[in-house]
């Protein structure tokens, strides 16, 4: 889902698991899917703890809990780790996560939703602690996430972190760019480039 990223304030869904695989993010039967359509892999997001085995909602996974809401998704550490699946970015962005906040990520998985425009964003442990509980004590608890700064900030108490990002990403980020659309938009700089190598 291409779309320009700049300043985010949200509320926040809660996983507060660490580990959690792209298996778990997106089970591997949906790999064999024939469609890129996000709505279907969003529907299909953590799909074996959100529904039970008759595929009635589990009421008490948070993605069924409507008290949590909005675009941010506060996961546990080492979020993503597992196979390198790109299916489980589609699933995140395709449910209509824009930021996943976590201590830690996986690579791979970090650079699939980076290329999928949804922001990972590394924050120490004592801060995603702290926002795990202003969340539990208020789930209307809102988190501005600010590219330009490369800041995050939890609303409740006022403690803001900065992290890190490629400046590439960002770029491509900042202005709704995948790789493809930076290529093209930098087509002449590449021919002038191979034109000086002749």
């Amino acid at each position: 889902m291409k779309q320009k990223f700049d300043i985010i304030t949200s509320t926040c869904v809660p996983l507060p698991m660490e580990n959690v695989d792209t298996d778990q993010i997106i089970p591997a039967r949906f790999l064999k899917a024939t469609t890129r359509e996000e709505k279907f892999f969003g529907d299909n997001l953590f799909r074996d703890w959100r529904y039970n085995a008759d595929g009635t909602p589990n009421k008490n996974f948070v993605l069924n809990d409507p008290t949590y809401s909005g675009c941010i998704l506060v996961a546990g550490k080492n979020f993503g780790s597992g196979s390198s699946r790109e299916h489980a970015a589609w699933a995140i962005a395709g449910y209509g996560f824009r930021v996943v906040i976590s201590s830690f990520f996986a690579d791979i998985h970090k650079n699939n939703e980076l290329n999928n425009f949804v922001l990972p964003v590394v924050v120490s442990e004592d801060f995603l602690s702290e926002l795990f509980q202003s969340i539990q004590r208020d789930p209307g608890t809102q988190v501005t996430v600010d590219l330009p700064h490369q800041t995050v900030t939890n609303l409740a108490t006022g403690r803001s972190e900065h992290f890190e990002i490629n400046g590439y990403k960002k770029h491509c980020l900042l202005n709704g760019l995948d790789d493809i659309d930076f290529l093209v938009q930098n087509q002449e700089k590449t021919q002038l480039w191979e034109q000086q190598k002749k």
